[in-house]
This record gives structure tokens, C-alpha cells and sequence, in this order.
């Protein structure tokens, strides 16, 4: 596969969103962590004399044990989900399958560690559905979002497991799964050889500058995914964060949170149902939507004259610069956004 469009993989959102724009790019609830967060990464302060010690470790994996009925040697913190995929390399696949259009982080780190990658490119028509059997049986590694990201596409987990057999290991990045009610379709809970999941505390919490999130996975497998890591590979508010967020009063705050992106969701689809020549995929799952436009780089110049950040979509796999990603923020921002989207596709 050629490198040529590397530049494009690394693209993300922040990128789309300049300072000053009502941001649409960007897939964080919040402006910054809630209050009691804040309260307890500030209490930690005081740590940071010390190196993070094995028994924060383990009180950070135990939290996230309980949290989705693992046990913390079942657990790996990392220094956000990204740093999961930078790791992947150290798994020795010979043949990874990337599920697209997805994140494209996974298959930068493995192209640029010299991984042969194969790319298995969801049908449009078919609503980007997964269907198990259009992996390659020879690749021993696939790699796919759960919603997907940016499709917005939630995959049964009857059919990811399809994917599992004996010398495989299969990704699953759920860095947006706390946003769907019940956290409906996480393999979280699920201690299958192979299977590899991905969490990640930047959406929901509005930790993007801190880099938190965790591995789930069997424990030779995890070892052999850090094997690579230098000593202290996360800090201490990292530690503190994993810990915190995962506590009751957290997953009842995300579930509320869940819930009005649902609503949300609803209310943003219903008036865009309203704009001519606008398709959207409305088997939206996550706290974003994928638009396809006519004439889509010109649409997003025109709503970023209007002050309007959207994520470009020809970056990802499988995409084109007719698609738009757009983050959904609460009714009257969505409101903003489609009297802009309406303005820029009618005058350009």
C-alpha cells in the first residue's frame, strides 16, 4: 500500500476547529472536566514529587476491574486510547485488517512499524454495516470502532465476535461507547482470547489535554502489548482520572450524559431531514453525525466564513470530500449549526 497518503491519516478534528469557531469538529462533551473531576486531579497535585507508584496502578485497574467485571490484571492503563493503537505494532501481526471508514490512528502506527495492512471498506448502501465475513481469513489482526467513528455506526456484538478465532486478535475501540445508553454492544466485559478493547476517558469527561484511557484484554496479551513501554508510562493524575471516572457516581453521570446525546441526536436528525440534498446516515449511534454534501469542501469553507468548524471526511478511508463529520452539542447549537449548513448549501 503506498504511503502517500499518510498526511491524510493523521489528520484529526482539532485541526478543523480554530479558536474562536463554534466547534462542530471536535467529539468532547465538555469544555472541561466537571467540577468534582477537576476537585480530584487537583488534590493529586501534591504526587507529582513522587513517581507514580505501583499500588496507584493497581488501585486504577482495580476501579476499572469492577467497573466492567474484569479483573485488574485484565487491565492496562495507557496514556489515552492512542497510545493503545502506537502499541499495536509490538502484537507482531503479519496481516492487519482495518475496518473503514474508521479511526485512522490504528492504521498510521501499523503502516509506519512496516505491518501489511489490508483495508475492508463498509458499504455506503448497506449503512456501513459490519459484516464478519468480508475480513481476509489470512489477516491474524483486525481493527475496527465501536461506534464507529466518524460513520457514527454501532456494530452488533454478535458479529464482532464472528471475528474471533484461534491466532487473531481483534481491536475493538470503544473510545465512544459511554455515549450510547447501557453502553449497549461493549465487549468491555468480555475475557475472549484475542479480543483486545479500547477505552478512552476524552469524549465523555473533557480530558483531551490530559490522555487517559485503558486496555481490557487477557493478561499475556496485555503484557505482550507493553512489553515496548518505558517505566512510569502514565503519570499520576492520569492514574487519578482512570480511578475517578470509573467510581458509581461517574457511570451515573455518564449514562444521564448518554441519554441527552440521544435526544440530541434525535432533534439535530429531524431538522436536517429538513435540508434538500443533505444525506445523512441516520443509523446514528454516537454523539456525531456523517453528512454527505453536494460540493462538500466548498460547504465547509462557506460555514467556516459563518463561523462554523466541521470535520472534513476525505481524511478517513472510504470517504470523500463530499462528507462532513458534525459533533452533536445541545438544541439550540444544533439549531445555529443547521440555519448555517442551510445558509452555505443554498449560497455558497
Amino acid at each position: 500500500m503506498s504511503g502517500d497518503d499518510r498526511e491524510l491519516l493523521r489528520h484529526h478534528g482539532d485541526v478543523d476547529a480554530a479558536r474562536g469557531l463554534a466547534d462542530f469538529a471536535v467529539n468532547v462533551r465538555l469544555e472541561r472536566p466537571p467540577e468534582w473531576l477537576r476537585a480530584r486531579l487537583a488534590e493529586a497535585l501534591d504526587d507529582l514529587g513522587s513517581y507514580p507508584s505501583a499500588e496507584a496502578d493497581e488501585a486504577a485497574r482495580r476501579a476499572v476491574a469492577t467497573r466492567h467485571d474484569r479483573r485488574p490484571d485484565e487491565v492496562l492503563v495507557l496514556a489515552g486510547a492512542a497510545e493503545g493503537f502506537a502499541l499495536l505494532p509490538a502484537l507482531r501481526p503479519k496481516l492487519a485488517a482495518l475496518i473503514h471508514p474508521s479511526f485512522t490512528e490504528p492504521e498510521l502506527a501499523l503502516r509506519n512499524a512496516g505491518v501489511e495492512v489490508e483495508r475492508v471498506v463498509l458499504d455506503p448502501a448497506d449503512g456501513y454495516r459490519l459484516h464478519a465475513d468480508q475480513v481476509p481469513d489470512e489477516a491474524d489482526m483486525v481493527v475496527l470502532g465501536n461506534p464507529t467513528n466518524p460513520t457514527s455506526v454501532l456494530h452488533p456484538a454478535d458479529e464482532i465476535r464472528k471475528l474471533l478465532r484461534p491466532g487473531r486478535i481483534v481491536v475493538v475501540d470503544e473510545a465512544f461507547i459511554d455515549t450510547v445508553p447501557g453502553e449497549r454492544e461493549s465487549l468491555a466485559h468480555l475475557a475472549e482470547p484475542g479480543l483486545l478493547v479500547l477505552r478512552s476517558l476524552t469524549k465523555m469527561w473533557g480530558l483531551p489535554g490530559l490522555r487517559a484511557g485503558y486496555a481490557l484484554g487477557a493478561p499475556e496479551l496485555l503484557a505482550e502489548l507493553g512489553r515496548n513501554r518505558p517505566h512510569w508510562p502514565v503519570n499520576s493524575l492520569v492514574l487519578t482520572a482512570v480511578r475517578a471516572c470509573c467510581e458509581p457516581h461517574a457511570i451515573d453521570e455518564s449514562q444521564r450524559a448518554a441519554a441527552e446525546f440521544t435526544e440530541h441526536r434525535a432533534g439535530l436528525l429531524a431538522e436536517l431531514a429538513d435540508l434538500p440534498g443533505i444525506d445523512v446516515v441516520r443509523t446514528a449511534e454516537a454523539p456525531f453525525l456523517l453528512l454527505r454534501v453536494p460540493d462538500g469542501q466548498e460547504v465547509r469553507e462557506a460555514l467556516r466564513d459563518r463561523g462554523v468548524a466541521v470535520r472534513r471526511g476525505d481524511t478517513f478511508p472510504g470517504l470523500d470530500t463530499g462528507h462532513l463529520r458534525v459533533a452533536v452539542r445541545a438544541p439550540e447549537q444544533n439549531s445555529l449549526f443547521v440555519k448555517a449548513l442551510r445558509d452555505a448549501v443554498e449560497r455558497g
